[in-house]
């Protein structure tokens, strides 16, 4: 017998070392592709677009080149506003009219063209970005046609382009000290602002999380309120002016809530509060009815409620009443002031459970600390406007009216 192994026909397996193979990369042939589209159809952006969505050119490879072509009519050099080699078209963003007559079909049509390949949002994010970060190359009317695109952007709903990406990218400290941001967010508001609400800007602004953050688009020698009051009202818009300032009164009341909450949980001396509300009043110039609202919500925000215990919870918030009543009446000096006290705690005693039944003890404790006069609780009870648990509340002041108006006879 032969001692030979015999043949099998699974053949030699011959070990190779797995690697990536690269296809090379053709950015400019793509682009003068594009470009021959544009300039075939003469910049119908339909026919354009029904050639590019049949084309088989490798959008997903080169679409920050595509939309390269779309912004600037061809590829430039990196960092630069300098043409790369190579033929361009004329009908792009940048040759356009800083109109939205001029910018508004563009947009249009790279919706268009991102509803059929979804992934191309992330190029033009990229490309953006880049412009965006340029913009000291550009001259004031690029910069205006590249603002109202921006706008129009985001008007339009463009689905997937994420407004924190590209407010980043103004985020620069040289653009922001030549002003260069500034002139870009007030032409890009104001473009907005024609089709949208102020509220539909400031839904923007949140979820690029700027709403808070608006003077930062300022140089940091016009950070200040009033220059951003003088330099909007003069761009004609008004509503953002009402707005910034408002903000910025809601985030000093609520400095001033978080203040004093902490210093009455800390039984700090009621004198030493009393100046630390009225130095915050001056130097913000708060509204007395606004500093009466808030002392009211600090003292309730205070209390050191006791779980679902509602008796001791009562207990707590009438002592921390009858504790801290006089700071509310050294600043609430006028009849007005007493019945918008009065309305205020009708409210809040409506929206918190534990406070229902203890309404018309606190008015008893305010009323004994000279803080409400007797005029006051008599027109409310007899005349109040706000309907919220008014019926139960009447009810239960009645004995105490009663003995008001008994008392007032007797005098």
């Amino acid at each position: 017998m032969s001692s030979k192994e015999k043949p099998t026909l699974g053949g030699t397996r011959i070990k190779t070392r797995k690697r990536n193979i690269a296809v090379p990369l053709d950015p400019s042939s793509f682009a003068d592709a594009v470009v021959q589209i544009y300039l075939e159809h003469q910049g119908d952006l339909e026919l354009i677009a029904k050639d590019v969505e049949a084309s088989d050119l490798d959008f997903s490879r080169y679409g920050d080149t595509f939309f390269e072509v779309v912004f600037t009519g061809g590829r430039n050099q990196p960092g630069t506003t300098k043409p790369e080699e190579g033929e361009r078209q004329p009908y792009s963003v940048l040759n356009c009219e800083a109109t939205r007559q001029g910018i508004l079909p563009i947009v249009l049509y790279i919706q268009k063209i991102i509803r059929r390949r979804p992934f191309m949002i992330k190029n033009l994010e990229n490309v953006m970005r880049r412009l965006l970060q340029s913009l000291e190359l550009y001259g004031p009317d690029d910069r205006k046609k590249l603002a109202v695109f921006t706008a129009l952007t985001f008007s339009q709903k463009l689905s997937g382009l994420p407004p924190e990406t590209i407010f980043s990218a103004l985020l620069s400290d040289s653009l922001i000290a030549k002003g260069t941001v500034l002139g870009f967010v007030t032409d890009s508001f104001k473009e907005y602002l024609v089709d949208n609400t102020l509220d539909d800007l400031i839904g923007l602004l949140k979820r690029a999380k700027m709403e808070d953050r608006l003077l930062d688009f300022f140089p940091m020698q016009k950070r200040t309120i009033e220059a951003f009051a003088e330099h909007f009202s003069k761009e004609g818009l008004g509503v953002l002016v009402d707005y910034n300032t408002k903000k910025v009164f809601d985030v000093k009341l609520k400095e001033l809530r978080t203040t004093l909450t902490d210093q009455i949980a800390e039984n700090i001396e009621p004198t030493e509060v009393v100046e630390m509300v009225k130095q915050r009043r001056r130097e913000c110039a708060l509204p007395d009815v606004d500093v009466v609202r808030t002392i009211w919500d600090a003292i309730m925000d205070a209390v050191q409620w006791s779980g679902k215990n509602q008796q001791q919870n009562s207990n707590l918030a009438l002592r921390q009443v009858k504790t801290w009543g006089k700071l509310l009446g050294t600043f609430c000096t006028t009849a007005k002031l007493e019945m918008d006290l009065m309305y205020k705690i009708q409210i809040h005693c409506y929206e918190d459970a534990k406070l229902m039944k203890l309404f018309p003890e606190i008015i008893r404790a305010l009323y004994d600390q000279d803080v409400l006069a007797e005029d006051t609780v008599l027109v409310w009870f007899r005349k109040g406007t706000n309907p919220k648990g008014r019926q139960t509340f009447v009810k239960g002041l009645e004995s105490f009216v009663k003995w008001l108006e008994e008392a007032e006879e007797e005098d």
